[in-house]
């Protein structure tokens, strides 16, 4: 899964979140379309086609991060 903002780093996903913006999720691709609303999912980043440097586990509530696990 994505973040609907192209995050550079973890820190930058996880001060955006500290700030309360709302960041939502998608997955690219054939899968898109059945992304939670609720529960955990894993995040990678930066967005393809950059090579990932980070992941992360995230809590969605109505669609939108809002803990970093």
């Amino acid at each position: 899964m994505y973040t609907t903002i192209n995050f550079k780093t973890k820190k930058a996903l996880k001060n955006a979140i500290l700030n309360n913006e709302a960041i939502g999720i998608f997955q690219p691709g054939p899968f898109g379309g059945k992304e939670p609303m609720d529960g955990s999912v894993t995040l990678e980043g930066p967005h393809y086609p950059e090579p990932h440097k980070w992941y992360a586990r995230a809590t969605i509530k109505n669609g939108l991060i809002v803990k970093i696990n």
